[in-house]
């Protein structure tokens, strides 16, 4: 697939704090009428795609979508007894906003820019200078610190692209940092970045400790 297969309008997500990365799965609980009207619509689609997006947090800035987010493909479903979803989303490829498109639908839409992003939609990403021994020893700092618990020996077989890109999924970070992590433009530079928003968030677990 190349980025001239995919459509130039999208329906996009606002959500903070959700992260959605290539080759990356993201459960959602869908509940809200304008995203169940978004659901229905995807559905009838070829695509089945849905943009994942940040809106700024900042005063002033209601509203306002950062410009870069990821699309997923609607790949498993299910429906509550209340009418409610649940939803997994496969990572395609990042997306450029290029600029909202009005319309009739209750959720907003944009037309996108997909080029840029060709490598997402490649092979499975590596990182050679990953020193996974020293990586999990910070991570296991972090989780004891942030209270967090998982499945080690899942961690520790996973591919280098399926770990790094499941815990800045997951891990704790703001949306900002959430979204600086998207924005990484490889998957050596998204493990540099997520490296060092776990060592500042363990300085200031340090910090907070002195304090008290």
């Amino acid at each position: 697939m190349t980025p001239t297969d995919l459509p130039e309008t999208i329906p996009v997500f606002p959500l903070p704090g959700a992260l959605l990365l290539p080759r990356a799965r993201l459960p959602l609980h869908i509940f809200e009428p304008r995203y169940l009207a978004m659901l229905d619509d995807v559905l009838k689609t070829q695509d089945r795609l849905i943009g994942m997006v940040q809106p700024y947090d900042a005063p002033g800035a209601a509203g306002t979508l950062h410009s870069i987010g990821c699309a997923g493909r609607l790949t498993a479903f299910s429906e509550t007894e209340d009418g409610r979803y649940m939803v997994t989303l496969s990572g395609m490829s990042r997306f450029r906003i290029q600029k909202e498109v009005d319309g009739f639908t209750p959720y907003r839409r944009c037309t996108v820019d997909w080029s840029g992003f060709e490598r997402d939609l490649g092979q499975v990403e590596l990182d050679p200078g990953f020193q996974r021994d020293d990586f999990m020893d910070l991570l296991g700092r972090f989780f004891d610190d942030q209270g967090l618990k998982t499945d080690w020996e899942s961690l520790g077989e996973a591919e280098d692209e399926l770990l790094i890109n499941s815990l800045s999924m997951l891990c704790p970070f703001d949306p900002e940092d959430k979204q600086a992590l998207l924005e990484a433009p490889s998957l050596t530079t998204r493990r540099e970045t997520l490296v060092t928003l776990i060592e500042f968030a363990l300085r200031r677990g340090d910090a907070n400790e002195v304090m008290q």
